[in-house]
């Protein structure tokens, strides 16, 4: 199900380095949480960890290597030479049922490996999800379907980026999805999160850092500076490119709040993956204003379980204001056009961290502009929003 070490989110890349290049003794823990609780059985399990157990087979071929060293380049050499011995430990990846039939994994390691298997893992299960409950897509009536949701883009100049491995409909429809934006929207398809697409196809890879990068500081730093030190460090590491940031990790109004002007004339934008989109986007352009920086010249991606109407309306509301772009993944990876079928619900985010096997576990946290997407302990919760004045 997964087709190659580089089949996953550029982002898993980026921050993989980050944590290698900065914080290389740091733990942690990434947690499967299913929002839908659905329930599963013990063939399932088993089946599932016979595809983990696949993962150790992956390794970074020397063709791989080449596109990696010579395309992203702002990730430093010594990292991919690192990656070429990289391999998955599917022992590593604790899986169960719970009394309830729900399923539970866990990962731990040291955070620059760890983070590798959170896509993984996640398009694994929802590809088995669907097999196991008969799912079977027709290719063309999928293709017919994304087309017109193209047309949509084409039509209105809507620039977008696809982002949907972690919750595709399976490894075999992502590449034709893949190879169909590639065809027929060359213009406004910026590019694609999947890095082993990006190079079979000749697209952008797409991405910059993760929700775990801003827990982690929150872990090890407290949650006042987490915004701050995280952005901070990002730029330490990658001085200027990878420059959008993701705002809603303790809210967007908490970020903005920390957020200062060295760091706003530094970013290309801004990534909303919460909250009302033109709440939000109205705050961020308040926020430059204050600094004195023409919003027109950064750009907002939106992220938020999009779609193409609802972009369009995003994309006008802010039209001559800021420039706009889009992450839309399930939308386009999982939109099988099966009657009453529903995609997997599903993420697996840092649950806890520590900065060494000497210093004691932290529980970590995501506070989210949605409050169905908030994450972590009942007591962490109140120490966080009493900390960033949320209450």
């Amino acid at each position: 199900m997964i087709l190659s070490i580089l089949d996953t989110d550029l982002y898993k890349f980026s921050t993989s380095n980050a944590f290698f290049q900065l914080y290389p003794l740091a733990e942690g823990t990434f947690k499967f949480n299913d929002r839908a609780s659905e329930f599963y059985d013990s063939d399932f399990l088993s089946a599932l960890k016979q595809e983990f157990s696949a993962l150790g087979d992956l390794f970074l071929t020397e063709e791989e290597f080449d596109y990696v060293t010579s395309r992203i380049k702002y990730i430093p050499r010594n990292y991919w030479e690192w990656l070429k011995g990289f391999r998955f430990e599917p022992e590593k990846i604790n899986a169960w049922l719970d009394n309830d039939g729900h399923l539970q994994i866990e990962v731990t390691d040291l955070l620059y490996k760890a983070t590798m298997y959170e896509v993984p893992v996640l398009a694994i299960v929802a590809e088995l999800r669907n097999r196991f409950r008969g799912a079977v897509a027709d290719p063309r009536k999928m293709l017919d379907i994304l087309d017109a949701k193209l047309e949509i883009a084409n039509a209105n100049a809507l620039l977008f980026s696809e982002f949907g491995t972690r919750r595709r409909f399976s490894s075999e429809t992502h590449e034709l999805i893949v190879k169909e934006l590639k065809e027929k929207c060359p213009k406004y398809c910026a590019g694609t999160s999947n890095v082993y697409f990006a190079m079979k196809y000749g697209m952008v890879p797409i991405g910059t850092f993760p929700h775990e990068w801003v827990m982690f500081h929150s872990g090890v730093f407290g949650y006042k500076r987490a915004n701050y030190l995280s952005l901070e460090d990002w730029i330490t590491v990658y001085d200027g490119a990878l420059g959008t940031a993701l705002i809603d990790t303790f809210t967007t109004r908490s970020f903005l709040h920390t957020l200062t002007m060295k760091q706003a004339k530094l970013l290309d934008g801004f990534r909303q993956d919460s909250g009302d989109e033109k709440e939000v986007g109205d705050a961020i352009i308040a926020r430059l204003q204050e600094f004195g920086i023409d919003p027109r010249s950064k750009v907002i991606v939106f992220s938020n379980a999009l779609n193409f109407p609802k972009y369009k309306a995003v994309a006008d509301y802010f039209r001559g204001r800021v420039k706009v772009s889009a992450g839309i993944g399930t939308n386009i990876t999982c939109d099988p056009g099966i009657e009453g079928y529903k995609a997997a619900n599903i993420v697996m985010k840092l649950s806890r961290c520590r900065m060494s096997a000497k210093d004691p576990w932290e529980k970590v946290i995501k506070i989210s502009d949605d409050l169905g997407k908030h994450m972590g302990d009942d007591k962490e919760f109140e120490i966080a929003s009493y900390e960033l004045h949320l209450q």
